[in-house]
């Protein structure tokens, strides 16, 4: 819009992983716009790409939150937040209870890791009358296969004598048989919408433990090893099931939870996308003059999937210019970047350490918005 009217500003940030929420950097981000633009119009959108920070993007758009008591990535129970959609759609967020920030979690190897809590919140959520979920994949810590979450679920993993194992990937050397006769029967009328941008098999060079593995702890000597009890457990469980899922796009997700959820049968979607219908960002945009967007740091691997290119796809579909503002900003990623944002910004205003940066993020996104914003308008007031 070229008019001369109060301006329409929509802001979609994702979060500022260790520093702010994806709406405390969003309402940073307004303030400094109003600071600027006292008239103008804000639309705050806090956006996420199904990793850290996803629950709390889509109950900004109506919902409830259910704290649940459910097991860490080392089994001892802990608090977690799920929630409870205004559509009555559940919300897991694996990063909340095996997150790569749980440092009770990942104090222990990551062969002795399990997603046990996942499971503990979908029986929780179960019993509470869901039928609909949303588990947002990224950040987890666990490199399991999922296989916690499905002995939390009713699954058996048995050794040669039929006794049962611990659910972690260093007991599988002795897995012989998958039982899954005691897998809840409420699971076969529930949907499940795993959100995630990954597309990665279970196993082999492109598997969950190769590519993934080493961001959560798998030394360089254990990626084979730990891919080969990922293959021996997936085996085994197809065989029992019927099914078979290792090799479809997503199963590595989230150290193999992926594959878990598609034998369960659920639906893989794009995080991003998915939040941003929930968020109701097209709504948002409808007769906006500007988008801005941003993240904790930005490179060229923002443009695949990432929350802010999400929501500059949508912006620019209808029609609206959009900015990026994020914490640091990958130089030699500015040439690809800048075909999907009009400017891009850090809110770094000269030399200083990462603590500082964290520590200070809300007031140097405030005044980073600011400036932003005086120059976006002195071109506005020119055309």
């Amino acid at each position: 819009m070229t008019t001369a009217s109060a301006p329409v500003v929509v802001i979609a940030p994702d979060s500022f992983k260790g520093s702010l929420s994806a709406e405390q950097v969003a309402e940073a981000i307004g303030e400094g716009v109003l600071a600027a633009a006292p008239d103008a119009v804000i639309r705050l959108c806090p956006i996420a790409d199904g990793g850290e920070g996803t629950l709390d993007a889509l109950l900004h758009a109506g919902g409830e939150v259910h704290r649940l008591q459910v097991r860490g990535a080392a089994g001892t129970v802990r608090e977690a937040a799920t929630g409870i959609l205004s559509d009555r759609s559940a919300v897991i967020e694996s990063a909340e209870i095996v997150g790569l920030t749980d440092t009770t979690g990942t104090a222990v190897a990551v062969e002795d890791r399990s997603t046990l809590g996942i499971g503990d919140a979908l029986l929780a959520l179960l019993d509470s009358g869901a039928r609909r979920f949303l588990i947002a994949l990224g950040g987890s810590s666990t490199n399991d296969g999922g296989i916690g979450m499905l002995v939390a679920l009713g699954l058996k993993l048995l050794d040669a004598e039929g006794k049962q194992l611990d659910p972690v990937p260093a007991q599988l050397d002795k897995l012989a048989r998958v039982d899954v006769s005691g897998l809840d029967p409420r699971l076969k009328d529930i949907h499940i919408v795993a959100m995630s941008d990954v597309d990665n098999p279970l196993c082999g060079d492109h598997g969950a433990t190769a590519i993934f593995g080493p961001q959560k702890g798998v030394k360089p000597e254990q990626v084979k090893p730990l891919d080969a009890l990922l293959g021996h457990f997936a085996t085994l469980f197809e065989q029992a099931s019927g099914r078979s899922e290792a090799n479809s796009p997503g199963a590595g997700a989230a150290g193999g939870l992926g594959y878990a959820l598609l034998m369960l049968g659920a639906e893989f979607q794009s995080g991003a996308q998915t939040v941003a219908d929930y968020i109701g960002l097209d709504a948002a945009l409808k007769d906006a003059d500007w988008l801005i967007t941003g993240e904790g740091r930005s490179d060229v691997q923002t443009l695949h999937g990432k929350a802010p290119f999400i929501a500059a796809q949508r912006a620019r579909l209808a029609g609206v210019q959009t900015s990026l503002l994020s914490g640091g900003i990958d130089r030699t990623s500015l040439p690809q970047l800048q075909t999907s944002f009009s400017g891009c910004f850090s809110i770094v205003f000269g030399p200083t350490t990462l603590n500082d940066a964290i520590g200070n993020a809300a007031a140097l996104l405030k005044d980073s918005a600011e400036q932003m914003t005086r120059l976006w308008l002195s071109g506005r007031d020119k055309s």
